[in-house]
């Protein structure tokens, strides 16, 4: 039988109220707390932090306080990642982000996802879809990349856009819902 987090993973209804995605949610926001009242200068613990929170790390990483996400073991990040302060990765099913990735403040990445029928959302099951992020992408603050979206190398995404579908390499979107407003040459 498979378990709870198995199902959430696969992107699968999932109970989040399990005993053992409870106390992985726990531990998750634990480390955010000790992350997110770390000192200025406290890059090292910062690194430590991070590296024991997120799923993978590749290379030199910066993430300013505040940092929020779900579980943190489903995010993985490349060389040169720079996120500014108040990022929220809600990280029900796997996140990656390339190298040379930046995130304005206030970006946030959503995996999560609940059940369009209201009685099905009344059960208390939710689902996922994976996010996944290219190399030398760069977020404007205040978007939101929604659940099942893939941004693809040298991509720009507009502050304040919501992206709901997939973005093309080498482009700048921007608006609610994001749309290709030009190619990066």
């Amino acid at each position: 039988m498979d378990t709870e987090r198995e199902k959430m993973l696969r992107g699968e209804p999932y109970d989040p109220s399990d005993p053992d995605l409870v106390a992985a949610r726990r531990r998750a926001r634990e480390l955010v707390a000790e992350f997110n009242d770390t000192a200025p200068g406290a890059t090292d613990r910062r690194r430590s932090l991070l590296g024991d929170l997120f799923g993978g790390v590749d290379g030199e990483i910066h993430v300013e306080p505040p940092f929020r996400c779900d579980y943190g073991d489903q995010i993985s990040v490349g060389d040169r990642f720079y996120a500014n302060f108040d990022c929220v990765v809600l990280d029900v099913c796997p996140v990656e982000f390339g190298e040379n990735c930046l995130l304005g403040p206030g970006v946030h990445v959503y995996t999560a996802t609940h059940p369009l029928d209201p009685e099905e959302r009344a059960s208390g099951l939710e689902s996922g879809r994976p996010v996944s992020i290219g190399d030398d992408v760069w977020i404007g603050g205040q978007a939101v990349i929604n659940p099942g979206v893939t941004v693809g190398d040298g991509a720009v995404i507009g502050s304040g856009a919501v992206v709901t579908d997939d973005v093309p390499p080498g482009v700048v979107v921007q608006g609610n819902p994001a749309e290709v407003v030009s190619e990066i040459e």
